[in-house]
C-alpha cells in the first residue's frame, strides 16, 4: 500500500474509533432520499459560543456542568443586551487609539450557547489532542506567526485576509473543516445521486462534493479544495485536499489555524435526529502538525433562510482600511484597527 493511502486509511480508522467511543448507538432512523441514502437536505446552523481550541480558563477540562454552562451563557446574554443598546449621539468623539466600533450588535449572530455533544456541554470543538490545543510542529508554529505578522500589513489588498477581499468567507465557515463565525452561520445542504452541495451563507460559498469520484489529477487547487464523498451506512463521508495556497490561513475572532495546500480533511455528516446532524472532522497535515487533530459539533436544523451575501457590491471596507493606513502613515502614528477578522 502506498504511503498516502496508508495514511488515509489510518486517519479514517482513527476517526471511526473516536466516533464509536463518543456516540452511542440509537434507534433513530433518518429520512431517506428517493434513491435510498440518508436525507441531509435543509438549512442547518453551526452558531455557537464554543471555540475551536479550548480556552485556558478551563484548565484542559472538556465537559462543563449544567450550572457552569448556565453561568457562562447568562453572561453572554448580558453582554449581548448591553451591546444592543442604542448608541448615544451626544457622546464624546473617540480619543486617539480608542476603537470607534464596528457593526452594531444587531448584525451579529454568533449563537448564545455552548455545544452539546452526546449530552455533554463542551468547552471546545476540538476533542483530539485531548488538551484541545492545535498540535503545531516547529514549522507550523513559524508559519502561523509569519502569517499573523503579514496580516498586520496594509500596503495593498493582496496582504489582507480572504474575507476582507470578498474571495471566500471569513474564518472557515465553508470549510473544510466547517467552523462557526460571528454571523451567517447557516449552511444549506442539497443532494442528488451524484453530488452534495454545501452552501455556506457567508459569502455564499458553495462546496461541491463529487460522489464516488477520485481527486482530480493534476490538482486544480480550488479555494475550497477538491471534495469527494461516499456513504458509509447512515453517514456521508467527505474527503478534501488540494487547497488554494492563499487559503492556508483560516482566521476569525474566536479561532484560527494554519495548514498547507496538501492538508487532508475527512468530514462525517450523520443525522442523529430530525433536528441535528452530527458533524465530525479530522485534519491531517504532517507539514505543520505533529499529529492529526479532530473535532465534533452539532449542526442544528433551522427554519431561517439563507440571506443574500452582498460583499463587493457594497464593500467600502477595503478602500476604508487602506485609506486609514495611508492617513496613519501621513500622521506618523501606528495603524492598528481593533476589529479585524
Amino acid at each position: 500500500m502506498q504511503a498516502g493511502h496508508l495514511g488515509k486509511a489510518l486517519c479514517l480508522t482513527a476517526l471511526a474509533a473516536v466516533s464509536g467511543l463518543l456516540w452511542a448507538q440509537t434507534s433513530y432512523e433518518p429520512p431517506r432520499t428517493e434513491w435510498g441514502v440518508p436525507d441531509l437536505q435543509g438549512n442547518w446552523s453551526i452558531a455557537t459560543q464554543t471555540t475551536l481550541e479550548r480556552p485556558d480558563r478551563y484548565n484542559g477540562k472538556l465537559v462543563l456542568t449544567e450550572e457552569e454552562a448556565q453561568a457562562f451563557e447568562a453572561a453572554v446574554q448580558a453582554r449581548n443586551q448591553a451591546a444592543n443598546a442604542p448608541s448615544d449621539p451626544s457622546r464624546e468623539p473617540p480619543r486617539e487609539g480608542i476603537n470607534v466600533g464596528g457593526y452594531n450588535n444587531f448584525w451579529m449572530d454568533p449563537g448564545e450557547r455552548l455545544i452539546r455533544v452526546n449530552g455533554e456541554i463542551r468547552t471546545s470543538i476540538m476533542i483530539d489532542p485531548p488538551d484541545g490545543k492545535l498540535p503545531y510542529n516547529d514549522t507550523g508554529r513559524a508559519n502561523h506567526q509569519t502569517t499573523m505578522a503579514i496580516r498586520e500589513g496594509y500596503d495593498g489588498p493582496e496582504v489582507r485576509p480572504m474575507g476582507e477581499r470578498c474571495l471566500v468567507g471569513f474564518g472557515s465557515t465553508a470549510g473544510p473543516p466547517k467552523l462557526p463565525v460571528s454571523y451567517n452561520n447557516n449552511t444549506q445542504i442539497i443532494q442528488n445521486k451524484d453530488y452534495v452541495v454545501l452552501l455556506a451563507e457567508m459569502n455564499h460559498d458553495a462546496r461541491i462534493v463529487r460522489l464516488g469520484k477520485s481527486f482530480r489529477e493534476p490538482p486544480t487547487y480550488d479555494w475550497l479544495g477538491d471534495s469527494i464523498g461516499y456513504y458509509e451506512g447512515d453517514t456521508l463521508v467527505v474527503e478534501t485536499t488540494h487547497f488554494h495556497p492563499q487559503q492556508s490561513f483560516r482566521s476569525s475572532l474566536t479561532h484560527r489555524f494554519y495548514a498547507s495546500s496538501e492538508m487532508h480533511v475527512v468530514e462525517r455528516f450523520t443525522r442523529i435526529s430530525d433536528d441535528v446532524i452530527q458533524y465530525e472532522f479530522t485534519v491531517t497535515d504532517p507539514e505543520n502538525y505533529t499529529q492529526p487533530w479532530s473535532g465534533i459539533m452539532p449542526m442544528n436544523k433551522t427554519d431561517d433562510p439563507l440571506f443574500e451575501y452582498a460583499c463587493h457590491e457594497g464593500n467600502y471596507a477595503m478602500p476604508g482600511i487602506l485609506a486609514g493606513a495611508r492617513r496613519a502613515e501621513a500622521d506618523g502614528v501606528p495603524y492598528a484597527p481593533t476589529y479585524s477578522f
